[in-house]
């Protein structure tokens, strides 16, 4: 089953009620992992150093009252309420947010963009109850548009917050599994338990990393299941020590045991919001994840399961605590003293499977995001494996899986305690979170054209209590926030490196592009002859010639009888359409056989480059020549600029089933009914024995002659095989640039350019077929 497919129909049928529990059932196991695992670590967090668990109970009772509240405003009301609408094409995450406000204001970092980008049938959501963009709307419109440092602020907005949860996914998986072990320390000796804990936390984490190439949907059946028992565990834990210990408890739930709290704890109780914070890990997954579920099946999860457990399991810790104020044998407040003694080593296997299912959820989370960054040319080329040909967006990345492997270790080993771990995943999950709050500011004024008022007022109540919670992780710099802050600033630099050293490179191609006139004007006075075969010029232009052709016409004085400029570009949309994903158009008259073709993916898209993806790209061009489609904009190609084509939309050969087809068969007399056979081909690719394939054209509406023999031309070329021109660049800074440009360029892109990987399509075709053109760009 192809994943887009499989997706466009899912999101096709209508949702019915047993759909959309099962896909709540589902959501269970991928996006709460971490948010449920919470109650492990947040009030051995919390009372860490800063505050002490006095005989009047007010500390427990404000920690509770702090820890309902912001379970409350944030996942409840600002996640599950408001940011869960903010969906792109039913996409979520910080690059959803980016991609929209991307196509509402024309803010793409995108630098091939095209008007004809915007016909596609999901770049904008048709919304009739979105009201018009007011004034105050359109003035931040235009200062976005028209000012480039705007844009460079938004996109680094955006890049920071993806570095973040890039940290997240290192930090979520050595605070989780390491705080569920820690329950060995109650039944262990407290000599023993520290070398135990440690080694025991390192070898489950390097198996977890170890199988993450098999894909989460090997596993992932049982990934709710375990979810829902630690759920209904920690409930009913919780249900028991608030009945057996403080039946009255309930009533820390009132915000004036805040007020409390603060009064008596004063600075004290300040600094140990970075314990409580950790209370709200895990829900930036309920909109990271949206794209896998729907919106109202993660509402359901949450308001009718997730939410209540926590709550229940923080009251029974608090019951518990309140009649509990000095611990037996010195041991720290931790979850375990709270479990009854007959049930912690069950728990312990629970929790350590829950722990294993909340970090699976973070590492894919990473990938996810690493893939976007890819595909919105924000990150080096990485080789991305789908591990799911069924379930859409489940991705292996071996580079980044391991990178992440040894900084989790080296975190685990070097911490090797809570409070510090703590402190470094605190600060990483609040960061993403006030990011993400920034965004969607602009997304209500820009994006829903609401009232300024109603985003200002967004900003100031949810910005204010992620400001003090923020304010309160970064206090803990020296005891393990600088982590977070380290590790995003890397992949934040080599982002940007990445990034402007693309841009400037495509600055680079449009400055020196040749025109469409002198390749029309080559001929046999220069010894240029055209020989049989199709030629495959990968560029990143989308229109005009590139440089790198002229050079390879110096060189080889000659090219093929068909000659395809491709150029595979991402759109800032989570999908493009089947029906869509080509746009092909003549270069110049038809009888030069010269063509562009523009292959769109969006950011969330699986990329196709192999043999299969040049039948789709030769039936296009055939279909193309068959329709005699005039392209986009009718007859108007007189009035286009000398470097842009008339272009038409074409789907895959599965999304017109009626025009042209290639199929591969051994039966020399094979018929097909209903269809008119004009040619029968003998291709080969890479050491596979050769095949019939035979180029079927349907009989009806009739070929002009012309176009018969523009086909005809091109089954022939397809007989003689597919030659590939790659372009082999080398980014230099030019004379006369400043010292950071040219440290940026000559070394920080030169050696991630060395370190990534080739682009997808250079890995797929046959070397015996390919030609490579080096070129020195200087920019």
């Amino acid at each position: 089953m192809d994943l887009e497919t499989g997706f466009y129909q899912n999101r096709l049928k209508k949702e019915s009620w047993r759909t959309v529990l099962t896909l709540a059932y589902q959501s269970l196991g991928v996006v709460y992992g971490d948010l449920s695992t919470s109650p492990l670590y947040v009030y051995t967090s919390t009372f860490a150093d800063d505050i002490k668990h006095s005989e009047t109970n007010e500390e427990v009772y404000g920690v509770l009252s702090f820890i309902f509240w912001t379970l409350t405003l944030i996942p409840l009301l600002k996640y599950v309420f408001i940011v869960l609408k903010a969906d792109d094409n039913g996409e979520g995450g910080t690059f959803a947010l980016y991609s929209l406000l991307c196509r509402h204001a024309k803010v793409n970092s995108l630098p091939n963009s095209q008007l004809a980008d915007e016909e596609l049938s999901t770049y904008k959501k048709n919304d009739i109850n979105i009201p018009a963009q007011t004034s105050f709307g359109a003035k931040i419109k235009s200062i976005l548009e028209r000012h480039r440092v705007s844009q460079r602020l938004l996109l680094v907005l955006s890049l920071g917050g993806a570095s973040m949860v890039i940290g997240d996914g290192i930090l979520t998986p050595a605070i989780s599994v390491f705080s569920a072990i820690s329950g060995a320390e109650l039944s262990l000796g407290k000599a023993h338990h520290l070398y135990i804990e440690v080694p025991v936390a390192c070898v489950v984490l390097i198996a977890l990393f170890a199988l993450q190439h098999y894909g989460t949907h090997r596993v992932g059946f049982i990934f709710a299941p375990i979810v829902v028992t630690w759920l209904l565990c920690i409930s009913g834990i919780g249900l028991y020590n608030i009945i057996h210990w403080n039946p009255t408890v309930y009533r820390a739930l009132s915000p004036y045991y805040v007020y409390k709290f603060l009064k008596k704890t004063r600075k004290g109780g300040w600094m140990s919001l970075g314990g409580i914070l950790l209370c709200i890990t895990g829900s930036e997954a309920m909109f990271a994840d949206l794209g896998h579920f729907s919106q109202l099946s993660i509402k359901i999860a949450f308001t009718s399961l997730v939410y209540p457990s926590l709550v229940l399991a923080y009251m029974g810790q608090a019951a518990y605590l309140s009649r509990h104020h000095v611990m037996e044998n010195d041991y720290q407040i931790v979850f375990y003293v709270s479990v009854p003694d007959k049930l912690r080593w069950p728990v312990l296997v629970i929790a350590v499977l829950a722990a294993v299912v909340a970090s699976q959820a973070a590492i894919t989370g990473t990938f996810s995001i690493i893939k976007q960054c890819c595909a919105l040319g924000c990150f080096p080329r990485v080789k991305i494996v789908h591990t799911s040909s069924k379930i859409h967006g489940q991705v292996y990345i071996p580079e980044i899986n391991w990178t992440l492997m040894i900084l989790c270790l080296a975190v685990t080993i070097g911490f090797r305690d809570t409070k510090r771990l703590g402190n470094a995943a605190g600060l990483a999950v609040i960061t993403v979170m006030l990011v993400t709050t920034c965004l969607m500011s602009l997304v209500i004024v820009l994006c829903w054209h609401q009232n300024v008022l109603l985003a200002v007022c967004f900003v100031i109540f949810f910005g204010t209590i992620e400001a003090l919670y923020f304010s309160a992780s970064l206090i803990r710099f020296f005891e393990g926030a600088w982590v977070p802050i380290a590790i995003s600033l890397v992949f934040m630099i080599v982002m940007c490196i990445w990034h402007y050293g693309s841009l400037k490179k495509y600055e680079f191609d449009v400055q020196n592009k040749v025109s469409i006139d002198w390749l029309l004007s080559v001929g046999p006075s220069l010894g240029i002859v055209r020989v049989r075969g199709i030629g495959l010029i990968y560029t990143e232009l989308v229109s005009g010639i590139p440089a790198i052709f002229p050079h390879f016409v110096t060189n080889f004085p000659a090219f093929h009888q068909v000659l395809v400029f491709i150029c595979v570009k991402s759109v800032p949309i989570p999908h493009v359409r089947h029906e869509e994903r080509f746009l092909v158009g003549h270069i110049g008259p038809r009888e030069h056989h010269l063509y562009r073709c523009i292959v769109r993916y969006g950011y969330r898209d699986a990329r196709k480059d192999d043999l299969q993806f040049e039948n789709d790209l030769v039936c296009s061009i055939a279909e193309f020549i068959r329709t005699g489609k005039r392209g986009l904009n009718g007859n108007a190609a007189e009035d286009l600029s000398k470097d842009l084509e008339d272009m038409t939309v074409l789907g895959t050969p599965n999304t017109h089933i009626s025009g042209v087809q290639l199929y591969e068969d051994n039966e020399l007399n094979s018929e097909s009914v209903g269809t008119s056979k004009l040619s029968e081909m003998h291709t080969t690719h890479k050491t596979k024995p050769k095949k019939r394939v035979r180029f079927f054209i349907p009989e009806s509406p009739k070929i002009e002659r012309n176009a018969r023999e523009e086909l005809r031309e091109l089954m022939e070329a397809s007989e003689a095989g597919i030659a590939y021109i790659l372009g082999h660049s080398y980014v230099r800074a030019k004379q006369g640039s400043s010292f950071l440009k040219r440290i940026v360029i000559n070394f920080g892109y030169d050696f991630l350019t060395r370190s990534s990987r080739p682009p997808c399509y250079a890995l797929t075709v046959p070397h015996a077929s390919t030609i490579e053109v080096g070129m020195v760009y200087h920019v």
